[in-house]
């Protein structure tokens, strides 16, 4: 099969599924090796990015997905219902970033690390597709695991959890609580000075 072909047929494949497909399954579908899809892949990749389109190929740890171009925000806002925005307390923000670092977690541990009942973060972010079970443990009662999912990474525009920003280090004092003077802060980059400014 020609390479064109084979462009076109991934390009039909992200656009029917509307949501990340792994390489493994594209690969499967147009009977190639994983290592021949990623190259056309990277290839289309190159080719939406050096051409006027309004889309582009997002890589989600290992797998693709299209998305809309960041430039062409505003042309596209107005298309949307913005009368009720989903937004995500601190609480949920809070669980979502101990999942990330911390995949396959179980609810228990996420509470233990939390201090307080995570029941109503967790609900909300899998209502909003951020994070999915992930499996279950082999402990009594066979608790329920979680990790985020490729519309994390798509919101956050990361492609893996190896993107996410280092920890901070600290140390603990006999009462076992943080010496925030002992915290190496990193400096994060800014988003403002991006290549995509």
């Amino acid at each position: 099969m020609e390479i064109e072909k084979q462009k076109a047929i991934i390009e039909a494949m992200l656009f029917a599924a509307g949501k990340a497909i792994e390489l493994r399954e594209i690969a499967e579908i147009l009977d190639i090796s994983e290592q021949d899809a990623e190259k056309i892949i990277n290839e289309m990749k190159e080719q939406y990015n050096t051409t006027q389109r309004g889309i582009e190929i997002i890589k989600t740890e290992n797998a693709y997905m299209f998305g809309t171009k960041k430039e062409y925000y505003d042309y596209i806002y107005p298309l949307f219902d913005n009368r009720s925005k989903p937004s995500l307390s601190n609480a949920a923000l809070e669980t979502l970033s101990i999942i990330a670092y911390n995949p396959k977690i179980t609810r228990a541990e996420i509470e233990q690390i939390r201090g307080v009942s995570s029941d109503a973060s967790i609900y909300k972010l899998l209502e909003y597709n951020l994070i999915e079970e992930a499996g279950r443990i082999e402990a009594p009662g066979r608790p329920t695991t979680y990790k985020v999912t490729g519309e994390f990474f798509k919101l956050f525009g990361i492609e893996s959890l190896e993107d996410l920003p280092e920890l901070p280090r600290y140390k603990l004092d006999e009462n076992e609580q943080i010496v925030i003077d002992d915290i190496e802060m990193q400096e994060a980059p800014n988003p403002q000075n991006g290549e995509n400014e």
